[in-house]
């Protein structure tokens, strides 16, 4: 016992003793968690309100005396593009052609500025439309529509965001429109239930959903990083023959090394989860029974990782090279920093085998910081098959070096 935590204490030492180590095992997951919450901090909060620039182009004319159905959803576009109680930012910023603008010529440039990104989405209410409308509402013969086009640039986010708000937007002001005509008919219409699930109640913030995917990385770069370079070095200095040779076996050199990564995954978690709750006001609870199980399990998925990389590798530039190549992918293949969302096929299998995407998912979903999209079996199952497949090969490894 004395032996193992010898290494242990070896193993927390050489860790806190480096500089270089230090820095990226503590202080580089702190400066992340600063970094990102304070750019991202508007994301999902109340406080952080999103301004779609919204262009509106009415080639509607009707003529006098007709009912001008265009002018109900200018007014509420406007009455959207208008501050808000409190000082809040307006949910559209409006964009209508001046006095003397020709509107085709003025459409033209806004779909050119939607193009590039500068607009969210283009209205057009083309000519014509208020009649159609009206013959559309008084005829119960006549198959007739009135129709607006919306523009939106595929594969962007805010443009998307923008199209489903203007769809509730017109869905209101054509009820509006059947209920001043006496037309509406409020038992046939839809009634929508909306229930949120995996939130616990609470809005998305993004601090937390990004403070258990730096915890997450903070764990995975001391096991990629700290584990095979201490155990490399070792090998190549000799240092392990001279282990070997005494009555400590593999078995308890890697519980001393266990127990020395646990204690710095626990130090490293103590300083994320201090700054991220009183310096950004995070409310996820990461010291429940459950959320706590899936950190155990992501720091032993981390041990063991490393100690497949010290196996593998022959030299400590080596082991460094191996843990650089899949560091990066297994960070932000396994959703730590952002929910990951429709990825090519490629990407994706890569996505499934990775252990980081399981242990994040649980995590999360343990805490309610995101609904979980995972069975909940497989986010313990796959990093455990890692775990055993990892130790398998790195004992297998050392024990060849014991026999030598």
């Amino acid at each position: 016992m004395s032996a193992t935590l010898a290494i242990a204490r070896a193993q927390v030492a050489v860790t806190l003793r480096e500089r270089i180590t230090l820095f990226w095992f503590l202080v580089f997951p702190l400066f992340l968690l600063a970094l990102m919450t304070l750019i991202f901090s508007n994301v999902g909060e109340d406080g952080g309100d999103m301004t779609f620039e919204i262009t509106l182009v009415n080639l509607d004319r009707p003529s006098p005396g007709s009912a001008d159905f265009s002018a109900g959803i200018v007014e509420a576009l406007r009455h959207l593009g208008e501050a808000r109680a409190g000082g809040e930012d307006p949910l559209f910023a409006l964009h209508v052609p001046g006095e003397g603008v020709e509107p085709h010529a003025y459409l033209d440039e806004e779909l050119a500025a939607l193009r590039v990104g500068t607009r969210a989405a283009v209205v057009v209410i083309p000519q014509g439309f208020s009649e159609n409308a009206a013959r559309a509402a008084f005829s119960s013969r006549e198959t007739v529509s009135s129709k607006l086009s919306i523009h939106t640039s595929g594969g962007r986010t805010s443009s998307d965001l923008a199209a489903s708000i203007l769809d509730q937007v017109f869905a209101t002001v054509d009820r509006e429109i059947l209920t001043r005509l006496g037309l509406f008919d409020a038992s046939r219409s839809v009634v929508l239930a909306r229930r949120e699930i995996g939130t616990q109640g609470r809005e998305f913030r993004y601090v937390d959903f990004l403070l258990p995917g730096v915890v997450l990385m903070g764990f995975l770069t001391a096991g990629l990083f700290s584990v095979p370079g201490t155990i490399l070095f070792g090998r190549e200095q000799r240092i392990l023959r001279t282990y070997w040779v005494t009555p400590l076996d593999v078995p308890r050199y890697f519980a001393g090394f266990a127990l020395g990564h646990a204690a710095l995954c626990a130090l490293q978690f103590g300083c994320v989860s201090l700054l991220g709750r009183f310096a950004f006001g995070a409310r996820v609870d990461l010291l429940q029974p459950v959320p706590l199980l899936y950190l155990v399990l992501a720091a032993a998925t981390s041990l063991a990782i490393g100690f497949l990389i010290a196996a593998v590798a022959r030299t400590g530039n080596a082991g460094m090279a191996i843990a650089n190549i899949i560091n990066m992918p297994m960070m932000f293949l396994g959703g730590l920093f952002f929910p990951i969302g429709e990825l090519p096929p490629a990407l994706r299998a890569a996505m499934l085998v990775n252990p980081v995407t399981y242990l994040a998912d649980g995590l999360r979903a343990s805490t309610g910081a995101e609904a979980g999209v995972l069975p909940p079996i497989a986010t313990v199952a796959v990093p455990l098959a890692w775990i055993a497949l990892c130790l398998g090969v790195a004992v297998f490894r050392l024990r060849l070096d014991e026999k030598r």
